[in-house]
């Protein structure tokens, strides 16, 4: 009698009181080419190809924006697969995964292993060939992320990929139930992963005010982020020398 009671009090009260928010780990992915991602699907090892590698993660993969036009932002939480390289796209509610994979996939394996039983979620904003500085030669073909940039005309004035990054956060924060499970998640900022500077480097002038520039982006990002309480840690990722670098 007490175990038929309490079914239809469960079934009355619905699924969403049932649901426990979450706390997921937050990281921000960004910068040019290395992070849009590059790797092909196809060449994944069987143990990066299942969903059972990516459980409890989560990724808001930002649509690629140019320098002088309105910011996009557009997006959803998805649970994270392969397919989330150069070329992915989101209008919000149909999503064009790539042919192509990111470091996102080595990443959240890496981390779930660290924080066993954690929740993790990414937000994803890059473009491939972007610089920091506005100078560099590289902006007036790929852009840059100088949040002091006033090119542009019109809806797109002092449009450029730091703008576009917060667009991105805009619309991930906005949606608070990442799982769909009918309650709000809280996201806790953990850490920002850069892999960008080859267009940064063709220039000394440009070159010298790298460190410089890039302090200033990590901070501006941290406070976007939204955690005061803690300086969120950044990892700054190196490629393989080259001699065109």
């Amino acid at each position: 009698m007490h175990k038929q009671l309490l079914a239809l009090l469960l079934a009355f009260l619905g699924p969403s009181l049932l649901a426990a928010a979450k706390e997921f780990r937050l990281y921000y992915l960004g910068g040019q080419s290395n992070m849009d991602g590059y790797g092909k699907v196809s060449e994944l090892p069987e143990s990066l190809k299942s969903g059972e590698a990516y459980k409890d993660v989560y990724i808001f993969h930002g649509n690629m924006g140019l320098d002088g036009k309105k910011p996009d932002g557009r997006g959803a939480w998805l649970k994270l697969q392969p397919g989330h390289g150069r070329n992915f796209k989101s209008d919000g509610s149909k999503h064009g995964y790539s042919d192509r994979f990111g470091l996102e996939l080595t990443l959240a394996r890496t981390l779930k292993k660290q924080y066993p039983g954690a929740h993790i979620a990414f937000i994803k904003y890059s473009r491939g060939g972007t610089s920091i500085d506005s100078k560099a030669a590289a902006q007036k073909r790929f852009g840059a992320w100088d949040p002091e940039w006033d090119g542009g005309e019109g809806e797109g004035k002092g449009i450029n990929q730091y703008d576009h990054f917060q667009a991105t956060l805009k619309h991930a924060f906005a949606d608070k139930d990442l799982d769909n499970d009918g309650e709000p998640d809280t996201l806790v900022p953990s850490g920002i992963l850069w892999m960008q500077g080859e267009s940064d480097a063709d220039n000394e002038e440009v070159a010298r005010r790298y460190e410089s520039n890039l302090s200033e982006l990590m901070n501006l990002i941290r406070k976007d982020l939204g955690n005061p309480k803690t300086k969120i840690p950044v990892v700054i990722g190196r490629i393989t020398d080259w001699k065109v670098w």
